[in-house]
């Protein structure tokens, strides 16, 4: 039972990556996110996303993920959180966190969960380009086995010109003992007037890196 409930508890972890950080929403406005990714042993993940401003002081977030291989049953995730400020708007350093339910299914056998989380995030400037990093981490509490999954999310962010962003992130998981960690280089994509962006990545799993996926994303705000 417990190796059958791994794969959901990560599935979850690896969810909420897309646009992480400690900043919130303005009361009304809306950033979502649908991407599919594909690795060479025809593994597929795809996601849906949403943030939106609830108050000028709490943003609500919304992750529907799916992912399907050749081995284990399809398994997903959905996820419903808030996210609010612990430190004031003026600040330089910008703290948050996170609460919030869900449950993840891998073939017939459903697992709900309550997911916390905090986040680290900070405005940078590199050679008159200006950027962000920020640290995220998660835990996910198992509401029926018991168990728990941890993850620790970095991104570095550039704006490398008036239509391209450059990011890479890092992403740890913990589950049971066992250490996941993957690499994901990314080239974010605005067209002039466009109301969308286009994201171009790769996840690479250290250790496995014959099996990277390539993830294709489209954002979107209004």
């Amino acid at each position: 039972m417990l190796y059958r409930l791994i794969p959901i508890l990560v599935a979850v972890t690896l969810g909420q990556s897309v646009q992480a950080g400690p900043w919130l929403r303005e009361k009304g406005s809306t950033f979502n996110a649908v991407s599919f990714s594909s690795s060479y042993y025809l593994e597929t993940a795809s996601q849906i996303y949403l943030e939106y401003g609830l108050t000028e002081t709490m943003t609500l977030i919304g992750d529907l993920s799916m992912a399907r291989s050749q081995v284990l049953p399809a398994k997903g995730t959905a996820t419903v959180s808030i996210r609010r400020a612990l430190v004031g708007p003026e600040a330089k350093s910008k703290w948050a966190y996170e609460l919030g339910v869900g449950v993840g299914w891998i073939g017939e056998q459903v697992l709900p969960h309550v997911r916390t989380a905090l986040s680290w995030g900070k405005g940078i400037t590199w050679a008159e380009k200006s950027g962000w990093m920020t640290l995220d981490a998660a835990v996910l509490w198992d509401t029926t086995q018991s168990l728990h999954v941890g993850k620790v999310d970095t991104t570095f962010g550039m704006n490398l010109t008036d239509v391209t962003t450059g990011m890479l992130q890092f992403y740890s998981v913990f589950a049971a003992g066992d250490q996941f960690f993957t690499i994901a280089p990314s080239l974010v994509f605005q067209p002039k007037n466009a109301k969308f962006r286009l994201q171009v990545s790769s996840e690479s799993e250290i250790g496995n890196l014959g099996n990277t996926a390539l993830k294709i994303g489209l954002w979107r705000e209004f």
